[in-house]
């Protein structure tokens, strides 16, 4: 729809539609998508089949989703915030779920990125990738906020403007839900 509404237009292609992963590499996957369109959002789990594309394509290429990020939904979900708040620099937000997903991930990144602060809580064996958390709070550094992980909600909460959870019932669950 956003497409449409900005006066352009836009193919769903499932995986039932096109080759990819069925006998077509991704590169010439690529390479056939970029002579048709101008840019190519992609869903996908692995999220090194999204740099794949990218690194092969002659257009933009967007995450629309991975199982390490999903970045336009915390555009989104940044937005969304700025419109009730005002500002995001210098907010305190916390993330409460599970910390090794795509949403804490990205919303590490997000905040880091616009100098919102940052608290993801999460039981132990759920924790954020160490890589991406560190990244991340160099980044918040450089902006002038921090991005931490605790395992106490309770902490993570204890001064946040926004609060947003996913997943809550990862406390009381074995590590075995941790994917490396």
């Amino acid at each position: 729809m956003g497409m449409y509404q900005l006066g352009g237009s836009a193919l769903y292609l499932s995986s039932r539609d096109i080759q990819i992963g069925r006998g077509e590499t991704i590169p010439d996957t690529a390479k056939v998508l970029s002579r048709y369109v101008d840019g190519i959002m992609i869903r996908t789990f692995a999220h090194k089949t999204v740099e794949e594309l990218a690194e092969n394509a002659d257009v933009p290429v967007i995450n629309g989703l991975t199982d390490e990020h999903h970045p336009t939904q915390v555009l989104a979900d940044l937005l969304t915030i700025y419109e009730h708040k005002g500002r995001l620099k210098g907010l305190n937000a916390c993330f409460i779920g599970d910390g090794h997903n795509n949403m804490a991930h990205s919303l590490l990144e997000g905040a880091a990125a616009v100098g919102m602060n940052i608290a993801v809580a999460s039981p132990e064996g759920f924790e954020p990738d160490a890589r991406i958390l560190e990244q991340a709070a160099e980044r918040a550094k450089a902006n002038g906020s921090k991005a931490v992980f605790t395992t106490s909600p309770e902490e993570a909460a204890e001064r946040a403007d926004i609060v947003i959870t996913d997943v809550g019932q990862v406390w009381g669950r074995k590590k075995k839900h941790r994917r490396d």
